[in-house]
Formats: C-alpha cells, structure tokens, sequence
C-alpha cells in the first residue's frame, strides 16, 4: 500500500499496549502522522466517554468512532455528531431472547445522551462489568431498555463470548449486529448492519477520502468488518482467529508496537 491517506485503529489490544498505554515509539509515530496533516481515527467499541482519556494519551482532538460504530464524536468538541439507536422494543426481545436461550444472562445498555437522557451506562442487579468499572447505574430490565440505545452489552459469567455467540447469533442476527470486544462472557448488540466498518466510512466520507487509501488496524471480532472494508486491513498477532483470517497483513502484537511498526513505513 501507499501512503496512506487516513489511518484508523482499534484501541484496546492493539493502539494499546498490555498497560493500557501508549508506549513512547507508538506515540512517536503518532505525532508524526499528525504533523503530517493526515486523520488519525480512533475506532472503538467504548462509548465517548471512555475514549477521551486515550485521544488526550495520543493527542488527537478529531472525529472518532466509538460503541461498535454507532457513534461519530467530535473529541474535541466534546460533541456527539451522529448516533445510531436500538428501538427499545427491539432492545427488549433481544434481552429476553438472549435470557431464553442462555439462562443467567444479565443486561447493560450504553444510551446516547440526548432528550434529558443523563444516565449513559446502566445495567441490571448483578451485572459484572468485564473492565472493573463498578460505579454503574443499576435499574430494572424495563428501566434500561425504555430509552433508545447504541448498544446493549449482554455478559454470561460462566461462558466466553464465542460460546455465547454460536449459541445466540443463529437466532438474533437478522434483527442486530452482534459481536464482542473481549472473549470474557460478553455479547455487544448494535443496530442492524451498523458496524465500525459503517462508521468509519461514514467518517472517511468527510474527508473525502476513500476506502482504497485507508489503513485499518484491530484485533478482536468486532475489528472484521472494518478490516475487511478498509484498503489496507491490518490485524494485531495477539488478534482473534477470526480477526487474523481477514486482515491483509498481520503486524506484531499490541505488546510491541505492532501500529508503530507498520506506520513507521511512512512516517
């Protein structure tokens, strides 16, 4: 590939090291891609919210996509530019269907905020959040599926992700986009064909610039549709199976600067 025109990458497992850090050669390259004048997209599954702390660690201020793709956020504005939202009836025959067909799943909800909507992340009694955060809003399964969501995170204890997905994607992936971020029991429900790939065209759209001169970088399912949209998809060594078998290349892992590796060869 070329120079890339616009580069957009995954964050945990692959801009990030095992730290959940930037290390000082990625983030020398980063500065240089920026200097250069070319965007440079954070893409990920977390909401607004959790992705500032990362573009202040890189220093980038532009567009990122976040929740999956549902979501286009102006980081420096501070303002969410477009959303894509889960009806709440249709929230609720996934929660239940997912109930019915794997006994002991509990449910969160990532809202956009909007309409006096000031609660973002809530979830049932007894959710286990897979990153820690424990300060989250508990409400009842009809309380936090009564809003419009850009994502509904549904989490088993005691299965992984792949498991949960042979089981429930057969059913429900007519009505949703499903696919996870981390292999720890968790499902991520998005609107029907919304995906990074949709968002990150959507931003690439506003640049003008497209799909054949964009580097992509990722490492887990929710990676693939970006990967196999973007130019140059490029996936992480410590990526899933899944992620490896799409990606036009496969660089070093997040642990040893696979996004600096590959960016050093034009910045």
């Amino acid at each position: 590939m070329e120079k890339p025109l616009l580069i957009a990458s995954d964050v945990d497992g692959t801009l990030l090291d095992v730290t959940e850090t930037i290390t000082a050669r990625t983030k020398d390259v980063l500065d240089r891609v920026v200097a250069s004048g070319t965007p440079f997209l954070l893409v990920s599954g977390r909401p607004p919210r959790w992705i500032r702390p990362i573009a202040e660690m890189a220093d980038v201020n532009g567009l990122s996509v976040c929740a999956n793709g549902a979501v286009l956020y102006d980081i420096g504005k501070d303002t969410v530019v477009s959303a894509e939202t889960l009806d709440p009836a249709l929230s609720r025959n996934i929660a239940d269907t997912v109930k019915e067909l794997l006994p002991g799943s509990v449910v969160a909800v990532e809202r956009h905020p909007h309409n006096g909507i000031d609660e973002t992340f809530v979830c049932e009694p007894d959710y286990a959040s897979p990153w820690g955060d424990t300060k989250i809003p508990v409400r009842s399964l009809a309380e936090a599926v009564g809003q419009p969501a850009v994502k509904i995170l549904i989490r088993h204890r005691n299965m992984t992700s792949d498991e949960m997905a042979r089981t429930v994607v057969p059913v429900l992936r007519d009505h949703a986009t499903i696919t996870y971020s981390t292999n720890q029991g968790l499902l991520e429900f998005s609107k029907k064909d919304v995906t990074k790939a949709t968002g990150l065209a959507k931003a690439a759209e506003m640049f003008g610039i497209g799909r054949a001169d964009i580097v992509a970088f990722g490492d887990m399912p929710n990676d693939i549709p970006m990967l196999e949209w973007a130019g140059h998809g490029v996936a992480m060594s410590n990526a899933h199976p899944d992620a490896l078998a799409v990606a036009d290349e496969v660089t070093a892992a997040n642990s040893e600067d696979g996004v600096a590796q590959v960016l050093e060869r034009w910045f």
